[in-house]
């Protein structure tokens, strides 16, 4: 048990395990398991066999791709519906895995995150600091899985009875952080998104690695 400990935190420290078996090397039994299975042999000749879900079958939780822009605008039907200066667009993709404490999160750190130029041209300064503006826009392309073919999946992606109170609570408690409205787009809609991104500068976020 002391190498499985050790297993757990070196080898397989990026996995998540479900239950394991152990049994004699010299047995033929197989166990049928569900997702990739890794085997390893200790000194003791015992097999562990354990029950691994990789981080891409992990749920990501909401997640955020923000663009520093000088400006930005979201159009429908022709008709511009929002449109910021220089500030931040915040492109957001919900799952059903996602609560109110998931956007409370990310909304805090868009609004402190320190990628602003200072008077001496380095990133030391956020949206706070600069008075800038936030756009934000449904994506639930965020979400899309690629691994099986070449049209992606977006199954992880939350429908809209579920995703859209959490966009508006998103849209509410990044204008509470931010003391100001915050532009946003027509969830569901047929978006044409313009930004000139100034930098570039993009950043990938979710809350389930909150890096």
């Amino acid at each position: 048990m002391e190498n499985l400990r050790y297993m757990r935190s070196a080898t397989f420290r990026f996995l998540d395990f479900e239950y394991f078996s152990i049994m004699p090397d010299s047995t033929n039994m197989r166990i049928p398991l569900r997702a990739p299975v890794f085997h390893t042999k200790f000194p003791n000749c015992f097999r562990v066999i354990l029950k691994a879900v990789s981080f891409e079958e992990k749920k990501q939780r909401m997640r955020v791709v923000i663009q520093r822009v000088s400006r930005a605008s979201v159009t429908v039907r022709e008709t511009v519906v929002a449109s910021i200066g220089s500030g931040l667009l915040v492109l957001l993709g919900i799952e059903d895995a996602d609560t109110p404490d998931d956007g409370a999160w990310l909304c805090k750190k868009i609004a402190q995150l320190r990628i602003f130029p200072d008077e001496e041209g380095v990133m030391n300064r956020s949206l706070l600091d600069t008075g800038g503006e936030a756009l934000v826009v449904s994506q639930f392309t965020l979400h899309a899985q690629t691994k099986k073919g070449n049209r992606p999946s977006y199954i992880r992606a939350s429908k809209p009875e579920k995703a859209i109170p959490l966009y508006e609570t998103f849209c509410e408690q990044l204008e509470s952080e931010l003391g100001k409205p915050v532009g946003q787009g027509v969830f569901g809609a047929h978006m044409d998104v313009e930004l000139v991104n100034d930098g570039p500068v993009t950043i990938w976020i979710d809350t389930q690695n909150k890096e």
